[in-house]
């Protein structure tokens, strides 16, 4: 009987490489041998906790203002992150961008996590923000988005219009604390191994693989990738 590989991943839907890091694992999974074993669990973490979204907001000057740059440094920045993204077969549009705080996004996932539909919410929250350019702080938003992914409405109702789910957000991120993340994402596997920021797909397979073969897991963590590039922290992407 195969074991279950496990890869909790720690991840903002505000960040860039958090999605950019979703796709390249996916690729990644593809080309494992034992893709139908592995257990993916989403944890929150956010870049900006206590960011409060104003109509006026725009990104381009955020980004400038937040880095002390010129907008033309903010728009480059814009169009790199684009292109980088659309090598992993993504679609960024950042100039329809919302800005906005994520809380109410993760509160939601963990009610998805709990009917095994994370995954499937956390990839439609991301092209929410990241290519279609919504409010994903706006509950009605959330709750379309939910239903799409296969949530019971009423109990998006339930989450949305109450704290449900905010101290496990909470305990993500304390927890992200405790094991020294400093950006996401930050992917471990099966409690052994882990990788900070979007690697090559080539990484994650090698990584997988390393998992798998060894067999025998442990709860001490050894990072193989340690690097701030192609990670978001609180002080920006990288």
């Amino acid at each position: 009987m195969e074991n279950k590989l496990k890869i909790q991943i720690w991840s903002d839907i505000m960040c860039p490489f958090c999605y950019i890091g979703k796709r390249r694992l996916e690729n990644a999974i593809t080309q494992f041998g034992h893709q139908d074993t592995i257990e993916i669990e989403w944890k929150s973490f956010q870049l900006d906790p206590n960011f409060i979204a104003s109509e006026d907001d725009n990104l381009v000057e955020h980004l400038a203002e937040k880095y002390r740059k010129d907008k033309d440094w903010a728009i480059e920045t814009l169009e790199n992150m684009t292109q980088n993204a659309a090598n992993s077969g993504l679609e960024f549009h950042f100039e329809k961008s919302v800005m906005a705080n994520s809380f109410h996004a993760h509160r939601l996932l963990h009610l998805a996590k709990k009917q095994n539909l994370g995954s499937q919410l956390k990839e439609l929250l991301f092209k929410a923000y990241f290519t279609n350019g919504e409010d994903v702080n706006n509950k009605e938003t959330l709750k379309q988005i939910g239903i799409q992914a296969g949530l019971d409405p009423n109990k998006i109702d339930e989450v949305l219009n109450s704290n449900s789910y905010a101290d496990e957000v909470q305990q993500d991120m304390l927890a992200a604390q405790k094991i020294g993340v400093q950006g996401v994402p930050f992917f471990i596997f099966d409690n052994k191994y882990a990788i900070s920021g979007a690697q090559h797909v080539e990484t994650f397979v090698k990584t997988l693989e390393k998992v798998w073969e060894e067999g025998d897991f442990e709860s001490k963590i050894t990072i193989l990738n340690a690097t701030s590039e192609n990670s978001c922290g609180i002080d920006g992407c990288n």
